[in-house]
């Protein structure tokens, strides 16, 4: 299954927290220079594809962690634009 993610914005999503850990979306807007609305929107995106998850301590904490299958994504990414 393919997936159908917003590039750039869904791979520095999936790099930043990769590279620094768990983290909210106002942060990650921030330290992105995105709108936070918007992160909200492609966070949850990326959540429904498996491609990072919310962490607690509480459910619905906003806390979003990266997973496997996100940091696949983004390998598959880099290699995508080495080719190009």
């Amino acid at each position: 299954m393919e997936l159908d993610l917003v590039a750039p914005t869904d791979f520095e999503i999936l790099r930043y927290l990769a590279e620094e850990g768990r983290n909210n979306a106002v942060n990650i807007a921030v330290a992105l220079d995105r709108n936070r609305e918007y992160m909200n929107t492609r966070l949850g995106a990326l959540a429904r594809n498996d491609c990072v998850r919310r962490v607690g301590p509480a459910e619905n904490s906003g806390l979003y962690e990266v997973t496997e299958k996100g940091e696949a994504a983004l390998s598959d990414g880099a290699r995508e634009s080495e080719r190009r």
